[in-house]
């Protein structure tokens, strides 16, 4: 059975492992999401303002993670970070059950929106489909962000 609990320092080597597996994300991204992952890790209390992550376990297994939290300068608006899967884990709804875990955390926390940025690169074709799958909306589109023919695509949730 599927859980989902708050990162705990054992589970940052499997996401690791599961960033790099998943051919998804360049080296400067996955040094990011460990940069991220320590920062939560160096917590000494919660606080929604800060980068909350939690991992997809079954049994000792990471199955995933999600990094979200709440933007700058707003009063209900709340950034998804990331979402990664291992690629043993995907198609099975672990995505779905982390997103569905952080949308319900969001609103807990009086969070009403919640926006995700991604490549329009051809690799990211089935993220975008996820995203779409689980009802975000496609709001905005920066052409040539990332790089010349890398557009910045912008999801959102309402709640």
């Amino acid at each position: 059975m599927i859980q989902i609990v708050p990162l705990q320092a054992a589970h940052k080597e499997p996401i690791r492992k599961l960033l790099w597996e998943t051919n998804a994300f360049r080296s400067d991204e996955v040094e990011v999401a460990l940069e991220l992952i320590d920062e939560c890790l160096a917590y000494t209390s919660f606080n929604p303002e800060n980068y909350q992550i939690y991992s997809a376990i079954e049994g000792s297994a990471v199955l995933g993670y999600i990094c979200f939290g709440k933007t700058p300068m707003t009063l209900s608006t709340y950034d998804l970070y990331w979402i990664a899967v291992a690629r043993e884990a995907q198609g099975k709804g672990v995505g779905k059950k982390l997103f569905e875990f952080a949308c319900k955390e969001i609103q807990r926390q009086g969070g009403k929106l919640i926006v995700i940025e991604t490549s329009s690169q051809p690799h990211y074709e089935n993220t975008r489909r996820f995203y779409e799958k689980i009802g975000c909306q496609l709001e905005a589109r920066i052409k040539n962000f990332y790089r010349v023919g890398d557009d910045k695509l912008i999801y959102t949730k309402h709640f």
